[in-house]
């Protein structure tokens, strides 16, 4: 497996050229994990054809065990038989001697099917090891993964407002906005300005006529007083 060169060319990929581009390190790490994932699958039917070929490897042990107490056992019938006088005892123990001959070759086959099963085992554990390393480290690098796309997210939103901002100190939209401040306030000013003249206008003008129109009221009440004197009704 080349896993580890796998994950070492993913911590690289910080110093390759194609880090100015955020993409690219993230299509590497998910292509690096998409490659685990395979050597994992790999690894899995490795583990099952191993344990597989060691559950047979049992099977075939247990089943000449089984064939060789047998024979055992089928010896052990001859002498009995022989000595009961069923049988010859020259040709009982001539069958038996053949019992346990072909009860040793089993034997030395039961032997020999232990050992594959021990390794068979021993080669099983190993990729099982291998299997939960690359699980382990599947699952670390996706996490990492999701981590370095949020904050991918957040950076570049970040920026953005950034950019935004300074595009407007860039633009002197600021300062604009101060001009138009000072323009409006200049404006409201000079609006009260006015506002204060008219008053004052308004209020000299009201002085003059309430000053005229005292004299005009006591000049009509002098004309009245002689009118009634010379005997003259209003309105004639």
């Amino acid at each position: 497996m080349n896993i580890f060169k796998r994950l070492l060319r993913i911590g690289q990929a910080e110093i390759h050229s194609a880090v100015d581009k955020m993409e690219d390190p993230i299509r590497m790490t998910e292509q690096g994990i998409r490659e685990m994932r395979e050597d994992l699958d790999k690894a899995l039917q490795a583990s099952a054809q191993i344990r597989a070929m060691a559950i047979r490897t049992k099977n075939d042990r247990m089943k000449k065990e089984t064939e060789a107490q047998d024979y055992e056992n089928k010896a052990v019938l001859l002498l009995t038989k022989a000595r009961k006088g069923e049988i010859e005892m020259l040709q009982a123990e001539k069958l038996a001697k053949e019992a346990l001959t072909l009860k040793e070759n089993l034997m030395i086959e039961v032997k020999s099917l232990e050992e594959q099963l021990v390794t068979h085992e021993k080669s099983a554990d190993d990729i099982q090891k291998n299997v939960d390393i690359l699980r382990f480290n599947i699952t670390k690098w996706e996490n990492e993964l999701k981590t370095l796309k949020s904050r991918i997210k957040v950076s570049r939103a970040t920026k953005e407002v950034n950019k935004q901002m300074a595009q407007i100190d860039s633009n002197s939209t600021i300062s604009m906005l101060e001009r138009m401040k000072e323009k409006v306030e200049e404006e409201e000013a000079l609006a009260q300005a006015y506002g204060d003249i008219a008053k004052r206008s308004k209020s000299v003008d009201d002085e003059i006529n309430k000053a005229i129109g005292d004299e005009t009221d006591k000049v009509n009440q002098e004309l009245d007083e002689i009118k009634k004197r010379l005997g003259i009704l209003s309105g004639n």
